[in-house]
């Protein structure tokens, strides 16, 4: 069997935790933090995403990730449970009610828990995988499949080959990198409401040529992303299946240098 996964946890600055209050609220405990200048959205320190791949001996498979989505999620915890209730309702629109993408009954937003997995042959297991990391998730997915599919790369030197993201349209007015966007639009949305610019993001590795062709063809570029800011593009883990010459079972797996995951056979 195999087991390959990932945890990320990263700090962000902030003004610091001041001060704390808890209350009990139904069969919830909610907890807000508090800051100089109010309420604290939690952005000092988060952990909220988990991702791991598992295959077994009979070639069954799991892909799983777990996020409580911004740190900490809601806030709320369940009476005696110890864990917090994920935030994916953030990423309905709430100010226009009219808005394709407004909160209602029977609708779920669009959100980042993409497990993935690729069958073929009939159905059988091709890869269990996930590149966890918000709106970069479905990008890392389709260049590690590609890597694998068009470029014969392992799992694991798919996960180690550079990738590119398209930042995501901004909500808060900060695009995927925190660069304040200053409120400037470039283009318009389907439903004619004016979207945030969107970047085009390389990492390190990547050769300046390619930046230079995207430039050239009106993308806006930002090149040679290096250090901690990789964690743009989000952390992946693979496991692949293959078959011997003699038709036995033989599992390969990958884990992201980006994270501070691994791979383990049991």
């Amino acid at each position: 069997c195999v087991c390959v996964c990932a945890h990320w946890v990263f700090v962000c600055g902030g003004e610091g935790i001041l001060g704390a209050s808890g209350c009990h609220c139904a069969d919830f405990h909610c907890m807000l933090l508090y800051t100089a200048f109010g309420v604290c959205m939690l952005s000092c320190m988060c952990a909220d995403t988990v991702s791991f791949q598992v295959a077994d001996r009979w070639g069954n498979a799991v892909s799983m990730v777990n996020s409580t989505y911004m740190p900490f999620g809601t806030g709320l915890i369940p009476f005696n449970e110890g864990f917090s209730l994920q935030n994916r309702g953030f990423n309905f629109e709430f100010a226009d009610i009219a808005h394709s993408n407004a909160g209602a009954p029977n609708k779920r937003p669009y959100h980042t828990i993409i497990p993935g997995m690729a069958l073929h042959d009939g159905g059988k297991l091709w890869a269990s995988f996930t590149v966890m990391g918000g709106f970069m998730q479905p990008q890392g997915h389709l260049q590690t499949l590609l890597s694998q599919l068009e470029f014969d790369m392992d799992p694991q030197a798919a996960l180690d080959a550079p990738r590119y993201c398209i930042h995501p349209e901004a909500k808060w007015g900060h695009d995927a990198t925190g660069a304040n966007l200053n409120g400037q639009h470039t283009d318009t949305a389907i439903d004619g409401r004016p979207r945030m610019s969107l970047k085009v993001s390389l990492e390190d590795g990547i050769p300046p040529t390619v930046a230079a062709e995207l430039a050239d063809m009106g993308h806006t570029v930002v090149g040679g992303v290096a250090g901690h800011k990789r964690a743009l593009f989000g952390r992946g883990q693979i496991i692949r299946r293959y078959e011997s010459t003699d038709g036995k079972r033989v599992w390969g797996g990958g884990s992201d240098g980006r994270g501070d995951g691994g791979v383990a056979a049991y």
